[in-house]
């Protein structure tokens, strides 16, 4: 079962179980789901549906940045929707796994001693390898935390 078909089932649910919220922050998952396949005019590949989640999930990050402390409501909104969207994304990686792919990366451009001159040609092999697995600000701090 895809994505698509999933989250249509699981949206069904909602609106069966009276979670307008959820339903709503379910709806737009497959609204966009189903853009991007429109757009690129086949079935989309785990990858992609994945990317489009995790796009989501980064726009209601950067909205929940952006909103005034005092608005409480949309806070709320941005922290649920995340929340509902963090179900179907795939699960990122941890530091220390990210510490891992970077040592296996330093080995094979044969680098023993990271300088901030690598730091580039590092995190250009290290994203091509976990891209979509986790989050690139935090694989910047791990590649900083290892230079010297």
């Amino acid at each position: 079962m895809n994505k698509i078909d999933f989250v249509r089932s699981e949206m069904m649910a909602a609106m069966k179980a009276k979670d307008k919220e959820r339903k709503n922050v379910l709806s737009s998952l497959l609204t966009a789901l189903k853009n991007v396949r429109i757009d690129k005019r086949e079935e989309l590949t785990e990858e992609e549906e994945n990317k489009v989640v995790l796009k989501l999930i980064r726009q209601s990050r950067e909205t929940l940045e952006m909103t005034p402390a005092d608005r409480q409501d949309i806070i709320d909104e941005c922290n649920y929707t995340i929340k509902v969207l963090e179900e179907y994304a795939p699960k990122m990686m941890n530091e220390d796994e990210i510490r891992q792919m970077a040592g296996s990366v330093l080995k094979e451009l044969g680098i023993d001693a990271p300088s901030a001159s690598d730091k580039g040609r590092i995190m250009k092999e290290l994203m091509q390898k976990i891209k979509g697995k986790a989050d690139g600000k935090l694989v910047n701090q791990v590649i900083s935390g290892l230079l010297r």
